[in-house]
């Protein structure tokens, strides 16, 4: 395969690379390939002021010469079926969400809620029932989780701490070139990050941003955690990003960190500004805040410092919809969101 091809489906078109492999075939410059017919008939340029399209049979052979038919001939290449991606319907607020922890608004009963989160890797449901939903408005996206915990624990108190060492819940969004995680244990710790993928740093209008400045403190390169060969490449992160106006609550039904008595679990919170996911936004131009049927991507994940007994075999994490490897950082994994302008309780929800 050429050592200048990206490996990446849905880049090879956007980033012109069906057009530069055309047109080098078209030269005789890729090894092995064909000069095109240089028939009238047959050429791209302009002739006459008028611009004649390449027919399939080159457009195929430039791919093949440049190496690009195996990737694209080749089966779905994620770690968990496409046709098994979780997909929701977002619908809007009835009114302003009070962000409390406590998600007992009239609008959070009313929500359909996801199924029980299912083991990461396999797809088995948790030992632990937890679920979330998604609310919006013109203004701001809300989400909400439901963990049950008979033992309720937490130690860490610093912002951007290492929350994935307690027990948390994980919301990851992602836009076409970036996506933002962000992490909550049940002391309201909470650890942001924001990577945008290497190949579209430049192209994605990122590298133009000071915000995304690569020399600021906090920002390395990241490759993904169990799913390393990622198709995109490796990732640039923002481990410095605090997400402007973000507001989150945790509410504790029990007692943190004392066995004495049997808990119930928590409730989480989140309040998003739209205005704040425009860097995600920014490289296919998406409305802010969506439009009626907009589809954007997103994770909702659980991760335990425990495991279920054996024989079971529970990684110690869980998602609303499995990725079928070790891994939260697999964007085209994510549930598919839909966001419907249907205030939530106009169609009956589902618990």
């Amino acid at each position: 395969m050429n050592s200048e091809w990206p490996g990446d489906v849905t880049s090879f078109f956007r980033e012109g690379w069906a057009a530069k492999c055309l047109s080098r075939w078209r030269r005789g410059l890729v090894a092995g390939s064909r000069r095109m017919d240089s028939t009238p008939t047959h050429r791209c340029e302009a002739e006459g002021g008028r611009a004649r399209s390449p027919s399939v049979a080159h457009l195929v052979a430039a791919l093949i010469a440049c190496g690009a038919m195996p990737i694209l001939a080749q089966s779905w290449p994620f770690p968990w079926p496409e046709d098994r991606i979780a997909e929701y319907t977002a619908r809007r607020a009835s009114s302003p969400i009070v962000v409390d922890g406590m998600l007992d608004e009239a609008d959070w009963r009313a929500a359909e809620r996801s199924p029980r989160f299912a083991d990461l890797i396999g797809g088995h449901p948790g030992i632990h029932d937890t679920r979330a939903a998604v609310l919006w408005d013109d203004t701001y996206l809300y989400v909400g989780y439901w963990i049950e915990e008979p033992f309720v624990e937490a130690t860490l108190t610093e912002r951007d701490s290492p929350i994935y060492k307690n027990n948390d819940v994980e919301l990851f969004i992602a836009g076409r070139d970036a996506y933002y995680e962000f992490e909550i244990n049940s002391f309201g710790t909470i650890y942001e990050v924001y990577f945008i993928w290497e190949q579209a740093f430049e192209s994605a209008g990122y590298a133009r941003r000071p915000e995304f400045d690569r020399t600021r403190d906090g920002v390395r390169p990241f490759p993904g955690v169990g799913f390393k060969n990622h198709p995109r490449g490796p990732r640039i992160g923002y481990w410095n990003w605090d997400m402007p106006g973000l507001a989150t609550a945790v509410h504790v039904d029990g007692t943190i960190n004392d066995n004495r008595d049997r808990d119930r679990g928590w409730t989480v919170e989140l309040r998003i500004p739209w205005k704040s996911l425009e860097p995600l936004a920014m490289p296919d131009g998406r409305a802010l805040p969506p439009r009626d049927g907009d589809v954007w991507r997103m994770d909702f994940s659980r991760f335990n410092q425990y495991k279920e007994a054996p024989p079971a075999k529970d990684p110690g994490g869980w998602a609303w919809s499995p990725h079928g490897v070790w891994d939260s950082h697999v964007p085209e994994l994510f549930p598919r969101v839909r966001f419907s302008t249907e205030t939530v309780g106009s169609v009956p929800g589902k618990r």
